[in-house]
């Protein structure tokens, strides 16, 4: 049996897209050969793959269990026929799926995106939210980068270390805890939002504080740290944070910023990726891109910390 494996494209593109104008646009073909190719793929998969309901088209339940095995064949032949070409980032078109926290996301997502499009304007970038839970989506192809405060556990995940962050206390102007030296007493006294996606009361800063013989007492968890930041303005709750990654935000607020008075570790910050991207020139360019974005925040002629000291 022979297959053109130019059907393997079509159907990721259809796939991705959703519908043929879409897919025909992204491979820069027409919509009747498009269709054309649906056709085919329909012919030699005995599916339909994508089926019409009402204006849209909609995949059918096993073009949606092969999509993400169909994208890693594509991304694998692709990096096997362009291995020996040099990147011409002026002609590259693909599209890099970025997840990253959404601090991270506020604080270099505009200046990412900018350098991009500079260098390489056919390049499309997706910057999601992170899930609630833990997902496989490196190992599935569907997420080209990610940012984590911890090393990967999966031998098949290479990873960076971009950064560390200290953590530190935000709270609105005129708080009761900017008035006087800020003790692990007071500070546990206050009332505290947790950052979560996942909506966890407790974190290690609990930990280090029992440590001490001291509970805080946490009235809420906020799904993102934009969030507990529009919150903490508003109220007397008290939220800690990476310094770096929200520094820009907590300075739009005008929140006052104070230290952490317990000893704690800084937080490392780890761009993580699959592994069948370590020699993909343009997922290289894109990591390389990432890497410099990101540590201009820790960079020192950043703008400090912006911690006000007692």
């Amino acid at each position: 049996m022979q297959l053109d494996l130019n059907l393997l494209t079509a159907l990721d593109a259809l796939l991705e897209e959703g519908s043929v104008a879409g897919a025909a646009a992204r491979l820069h073909v027409t919509a009747p050969a498009m269709s054309r190719s649906l056709g085919r793929i329909r012919k030699a998969t005995g599916d339909q793959i994508l089926v019409r309901t009402g204006r849209s088209m909609v995949p059918t339940t096993r073009a949606l269990a092969m999509r993400a095995e169909v994208h890693a064949l594509v991304q694998q032949a692709h990096q096997l026929l362009s291995a020996q070409r040099d990147l011409d980032l002026a002609a590259l078109e693909r599209v890099f799926t970025v997840r990253w926290h959404d601090a991270l996301t506020a604080a270099c997502g505009t200046a990412l995106i900018t350098a991009v499009h500079r260098q390489a304007p056919g390049v499309q970038l997706r910057l999601p939210a992170e899930p609630g839970s833990d997902t496989p989506d490196l190992r599935r192809g569907e997420v080209d980068l990610e940012s984590s405060s911890s090393r990967p556990t999966l031998p098949d995940i290479s990873h960076r270390l971009v950064g560390s962050d200290q953590l530190i206390v935000a709270v609105r102007p005129g708080h009761p805890l900017t008035e006087g030296p800020l003790s692990p007493e007071r500070y546990a006294a206050a009332e505290h939002l947790t950052v979560s996606r996942r909506g966890r009361l407790r974190d290690q800063i609990d930990d280090a504080l029992s440590a001490h013989g001291y509970e805080r007492r946490v009235i809420a968890a906020g799904p993102t740290a934009a969030f507990a930041l529009q919150l903490a303005l508003g109220t007397d709750l008290v939220v800690t944070l990476p310094d770096a990654v929200t520094r820009a935000a907590r300075d739009r607020l005008g929140l006052v910023t104070l230290p952490l008075p317990l000893q704690m570790p800084d937080v490392p910050l780890h761009l993580l990726w699959h592994q069948r991207y370590d020699d993909d020139r343009a997922h290289v360019w894109l990591r390389d891109l990432v890497t410099e974005t990101v540590r201009t925040l820790f960079a020192p002629s950043h703008g400090g910390s912006g911690v006000v000291e007692q």
